[in-house]
């Protein structure tokens, strides 16, 4: 960028130390300023005003405010920043007048009769030739003045005609930033895209995330009196999804069914955050014991989601197992069908097989050999794995429903005549089961004898060897949870030191290491 600087003239040869000095004093004016240019100076002005350098930033913007959209843009921004932090009369005034210019300025770069020109076209939604780059970067730049007219609007006089006229302002605003939206769509597939299209890209997805983060804040009357204006109802799908997941960590199941929902009908372009709905959906279905509707999304997720088709496969069948079995035929699904095709679905990333899918393919091998022998509550075992109890724990009632199903499956297990290869596996993880529920309840006392129940059968167990070390570190949590701090610290230690190769034993010592930390012991000084 050619410009002009007069510190050396004056300076009368001084040195190069007096020549940094003048350049400060008097910002250099660019010869020529086009789009590129504009961009770069503008990063300039903006690296100047974040490090508190206001007047050197007004300074550089200045000489062509009246000639460059950007220019204008930063220029204006600052007096109304400064009239929104000062709120003297002068300064609003100032801003409003600036904004103005601001607004012819970008308004001289917009194509004529654009889509957003009138309410008219707004309505009729006629089609338009493709925007050029400048055109494109002025309809932003132009958005943007519009946005920060309104606030000093709002700012100068808060009465029902200025109310209105910053609401107007706001609506076109918005409508710009969603027709700059669909010119991104339309050229996504432009392989000619070069910096200045960057930079445009960036300022549509700012504004309308800022637009829809705004928009996911508000009541919803307020939200319902917007639409019928002309702005969207839909928040940024993924605030929606985390607020949701909140709603599961709090226990609020049925909330945050709801939003999850609402994540689901926000968008349909990204596929992938639907199947993060599904994953929780039947999370929290299960923790209910909502079979039916858990299996919906189960099915789902086994039929469209690639992450892991063994896991999806083997959850689904699990949870089939837990269905009356009227339900279960009118579902048409083939349990034993389901569990045998988990071995063939895992998969190796970098030569490593998944822990969690190397855990559902020992698992679904009692339904390869031509008798099955069942497995006894695997949706419950499973939600085990993925740390469910620790979820459902916070809902006393859910968490009873639970204890009632385990109960009657150890009553159904015990009246067995012929008991299998896997009894004591089965026996042992009901124990665990069934004393992670009592826990939950505050009945730790019964706890501590399930969980003993199963460290005591250890050398009789054939196949689950991760049950003796998981349910240790579930003791050494229940005499934490008791404050016996060196019981709790033995039993947790146990389970680190003295068992290996077993199922999931990296996501036992991520647990461990947590609550070892929790404890103030480092983990690396243990022997």
């Amino acid at each position: 960028m050619a410009s002009v600087g007069n510190g050396t003239e004056e300076s009368g040869g001084g040195g190069e130390e007096e020549n940094f000095e003048d350049a400060y004093e008097n910002i250099p004016v660019a010869s020529k300023m086009d789009l590129k240019c504009a961009l770069e100076e503008c990063s300039m002005a903006l690296n100047l005003f974040l490090n508190n350098k206001f007047s050197e930033a007004l300074e550089l913007l200045r000489p062509w405010s009246k000639d460059s959209m950007y220019h204008a843009l930063g220029y204006s921004t600052i007096l109304v920043m400064q009239a929104a932090m000062t709120f003297e009369q002068q300064d609003i005034q100032m801003g409003i007048s600036t904004m103005k210019d601001a607004l012819q300025t970008c308004q001289r770069f917009r194509k004529r009769n654009t889509v957003v020109e009138s309410l008219s076209s707004l309505v009729s939604k006629q089609a338009v030739d493709p925007l050029s780059e400048e055109e494109m970067h002025a309809e932003i730049c132009y958005a943007e003045c519009l946005l920060q007219k309104a606030a000093l609007t709002f700012v100068q006089d808060e009465n029902m005609i200025n109310f209105i006229k910053g609401g107007l302002k706001i609506r076109t605003s918005y409508q710009i930033y969603k027709e700059c939206h669909q010119v991104l769509l339309t050229t996504q597939g432009n392989k000619s895209k070069n910096e200045t299209y960057y930079q445009f890209e960036g300022g549509v997805k700012l504004g309308i995330g800022a637009f829809n983060l705004m928009l996911s804040l508000l009541p919803g009357r307020i939200l319902r009196l917007l639409e019928f204006i002309g702005f969207s109802g839909n928040r940024g799908s993924i605030i929606l999804f985390y607020a949701a997941r909140i709603d599961i960590l709090k226990g609020n199941f049925e909330q945050a069914q709801l939003r999850f929902q609402d994540c689901i009908a926000a968008q349909q372009e990204w596929k992938q955050i639907h199947h993060l709905c599904y994953w929780e959906l039947m999370w929290s279905y299960t923790f209910q014991q909502d079979w039916l509707q858990a299996y919906r999304y189960a099915d789902l997720l086994s039929k469209e989601s690639r992450w892991s088709k063994a896991i999806y496969v083997f959850q689904k069948a699990a949870v089939l197992c837990m269905l009356p079995e009227d339900d279960l035929k009118r579902t048409g699904e083939d349990i034993v069908s389901l569990f045998r095709q988990v071995d063939g679905l895992k998969q190796r990333i970098a030569g490593k097989s998944i822990p969690t899918e190397k855990f559902a393919v020992r698992k679904a091998r009692r339904y390869a050999c031509p008798q099955p022998v069942k497995l006894i509550l695997p949706a419950l075992e499973m939600m085990y794995v993925w740390n469910g109890f620790a979820i459902v724990g916070k809902r006393a009632d859910l968490t009873e429903n639970l204890l009632v199903t385990i109960e009657k499956e150890e009553t159904a297990l015990q009246n067995e005549t012929n008991h299998s290869e896997y009894y004591v596996d089965d026996v042992c993880m009901l124990q665990l089961l069934k004393g992670l529920c009592l826990k939950h309840l505050g009945r730790l006392m019964q706890a501590e004898l399930c969980f003993s129940k199963v460290i005591q059968s250890e050398k009789q167990i054939k196949y689950d060897s991760y049950l003796v070390p998981f349910t240790l570190y579930e003791m050494g949590l229940l005499y934490k949870q008791q404050d016996e701090r060196e019981k709790a610290i033995r039993y947790i230690e146990t389970a680190k030191n003295n068992y290996k190769e077993y199922s999931m034993e990296s996501r036992l010592h991520f647990r461990i290491h947590a609550a070892l930390d929790s404890l103030k012991v480092s983990p690396a000084s243990t022997p």
